[in-house]
């Protein structure tokens, strides 16, 4: 732990986003959430596979993320893919409105998790990777391993 901070394994991982999209910056953002929906994301309950944000109007949206409903709610149970909002600074807002403005930027959820009892998710600005692109890094991953192991062999 860094001063004080308290660092928790992530509720959900978008460990696609990393394949499909060259992360460009990272904004850590609240997540505006029903009762159930909560207890449902301390469950570890929630798929970030296709979600996506979108800033409409001023306010920051993520859309297509699936949090299943709660299995000990009632008729208040939420939708599992209602449009959440998203709680930005406005400067933070301002900024990232200026980056999306780029022609084939996106905003990716890449993880939830809990920070001081509050769920947060944290968003990439992320440009989208052609198949070739893929395909080097998978090159890159895989020689960076087979270094590794050599030099763990050799010492």
């Amino acid at each position: 732990m860094a001063q004080g901070k308290k660092f928790e394994r992530p509720l959900a991982q978008n460990k696609k986003a990393g394949h499909d999209y060259s992360i460009i910056d990272t904004v850590e953002a609240g997540m505006v959430l029903t009762g159930t929906e909560i207890k449902s994301v301390r469950a570890r309950r929630i798929n970030l596979k296709d979600g996506f944000a979108q800033i409409r109007n001023g306010e920051a949206w993520l859309l297509n993320v699936h949090i299943s409903p709660y299995d000990q709610g009632n008729q208040f149970n939420h939708d599992p893919l209602r449009n959440r909002k998203l709680l930005l600074h406005r400067k933070e807002l301002r900024h990232l409105t200026a980056q999306l403005s780029d022609k084939g930027l996106t905003l990716v959820p890449l993880k939830v998790y809990l920070k001081h009892g509050y769920a947060k998710v944290l968003l990439g600005v992320a440009k989208g990777k052609h198949a070739y692109d893929k395909r080097e890094t998978i090159k890159k991953r895989d020689q960076d391993r087979q270094i590794q192991r050599a030099l763990k062999n050799y010492g």
